[in-house]
């Protein structure tokens, strides 16, 4: 399988700041790749150079066999580019807005007229194809601009975090549509600040801190890296917190982590559900009580938290999420 986006060194500077500092990457053709990490990463940098939007100040890009330095119009036809925010204009109808999409690609008017109705009724969109964009919600407005990302059925898409800002029911719709795309062969470059948008999306993620690759790999493959499956218990009483830790210790032959503040114990085990069992027989044997228990296995967040030293805020977006400009 041959990479169809291709990155060696990137770098671009902005003054004393590092947007990218010798970026990596690598895209296989009909697969997604998802660029995670928070504001300031170097995601929508690195997307902009590769969609001959912003030149990169070293290093070396291509797209589809084509270096994006020297034929920037020849990638830009096989490209489809949807950015942080829907580039649409309010006071056309959606499909007057996909209709004008087509003719500045070239289409002829009726190849255009045809494309744009298909693209409509693809996203959910025809029933609000002949009113105003500005009565539109905010997650028709990004179907809408995903929409006229295709209408030159381009091989490669940038998408540049495409659900940030919409409701949960508007992200899995535009989820569920990212899927059919690569069903149908395209090749997708995603850049997100959303862990669950990247587990579920992508075959490979490629986590970027200050600039820089920092670990690249399938979800499991990431979540493997901080280790296996792992109890947590929290118990009732903040006088059951030693016992129940040196309980741990035994049981799992490793570290035991203590929130006292949330008398949460978390430590990692192997054995799987015979470990819980294992460990809610001894807890009751010792009279401790205990508000919950579980058995996960790491999230990217652990990944995340595990690589960087950031965690995760309340929504699943990574920190930094609207506190700093994305470069």
């Amino acid at each position: 399988m041959s990479d169809v986006i291709r990155a060696v060194g990137l770098v671009k500077t902005y003054g004393e700041i590092h947007a990218l500092d010798g970026l990596d990457l690598a895209v296989p053709e009909g697969t997604v790749t998802a660029l995670l990490g928070p504001n300031g990463a170097g995601k929508t940098t690195a997307v902009r150079i590769l969609a001959t939007v912003l030149d990169a100040d070293d290093g070396f890009a291509e797209v589809a066999g084509i270096d994006v330095r020297k034929d920037p119009n020849a990638v830009r036809s096989r490209i489809g580019l949807s950015g942080q925010f829907a580039a649409v204009d309010e006071y056309l109808t959606g499909y007057e807005n996909l209709d004008m999409v087509g003719q500045l690609y070239g289409l002829r008017r009726r190849p255009s007229r045809d494309r744009a109705r298909e693209l409509l009724d693809t996203f959910g969109l025809a029933d609000a194809a002949d009113r105003p964009v500005k009565t539109y919600s905010g997650g028709m407005r990004r179907r809408l601009d995903l929409a006229g990302a295709l209408v030159a059925h381009p091989p490669v898409l940038f998408l540049d975090e495409p659900t940030t800002g919409l409701d949960p029911r508007s992200r899995t719709d535009l989820w569920e549509v990212i899927n059919e795309l690569v069903k149908a062969g395209s090749t997708l470059l995603l850049t997100t600040q959303y862990l669950e948008e990247a587990d579920r999306l992508a075959d490979d993620i490629v986590v970027i801190d200050h600039g820089k690759a920092i670990a690249q790999g399938t979800a499991d493959q990431l979540k493997g890296r901080v280790g296996g499956e792992r109890v947590e218990i929290v118990v009732a009483a903040d006088a059951d917190l030693a016992a129940a830790r040196t309980l741990l210790q035994e049981l799992a032959g490793g570290e035991v982590v203590v929130d006292e503040h949330t008398r949460r114990l978390t430590a990692p085990v192997s054995g799987g559900a015979g470990v819980l069992m294992e460990a809610l027989r001894r807890l009751d044997a010792l009279g401790i009580a205990v508000i919950d228990i579980a058995l996960r296995r790491p999230t990217l967040e652990d990944v995340f938290l595990t690589l960087t030293g950031h965690s995760t805020d309340e929504d699943g977006a990574l920190p930094g999420t609207g506190a700093r400009t994305e470069r």
